[in-house]
């Protein structure tokens, strides 16, 4: 077994293969059986659920760094759709391997749980603010957080995380100029 002695979560993924993807491009696909953890190393992948209305709901929007579904570590089935929303590199690393370098390194456990914590907590920020009845209450709490408004390109992004269209945050957005 290779000893990480880092305790970063980067380094989880040497020796893991590249993989590449166009935007639009699915990587899984809810109920896909889980081998594999990914580490987003540019781009973005957006992991998407559709409620029985066909209304697609971002649940994370993984971008450089960051580790894609960290929750399917511990599932045996993907939960939703993974889909880049940006031309997206990854690296990928069987979860087996994965789990076992978890286990060797006490610093990268630290750094992992920490990180599932953190996603813990951003979704529970994303739900409080998807309980908020409008645009503008939607956008105030999310800009409430410590956060500037995103550049306009990634307008769209902003509304699938506030959970509204992309013409109501919009329309919000010319109102308050």
């Amino acid at each position: 077994m290779i000893a990480i002695m880092s305790g970063n979560i980067k380094d989880l993924f040497t020796g893991g293969s590249a993989r590449k993807l166009a935007e639009g491009e699915t990587l899984f696909h809810a109920g896909d059986p889980v081998h594999v953890m990914f580490l987003v190393t540019g781009g973005k992948v957006g992991l998407i659920r559709h409620t029985r209305s066909g209304t697609p709901i971002v649940l994370q929007l993984a971008v450089a760094g960051q580790v894609l579904a960290e929750a399917s570590a511990y599932s045996e089935r993907y939960h939703c759709n993974a889909v880049a929303t940006a031309p997206a590199e990854l690296v990928a690393v069987g979860r087996a391997r994965f789990l076992r370098r978890l286990g060797a390194d006490p610093r990268a456990s630290e750094h992992w749980a920490a990180s599932l914590a953190h996603s813990v907590q951003s979704a529970r920020i994303r739900a409080e603010i998807r309980t908020l009845r409008t645009v503008a209450e939607r956008l105030d709490a999310w800009l409430g957080k410590e956060r500037a408004l995103p550049p306009r390109g990634q307008w769209q992004d902003l509304a699938h995380e506030l959970g509204v269209t992309p013409e109501a945050l919009y329309r919000e957005l010319a109102r308050r100029r």
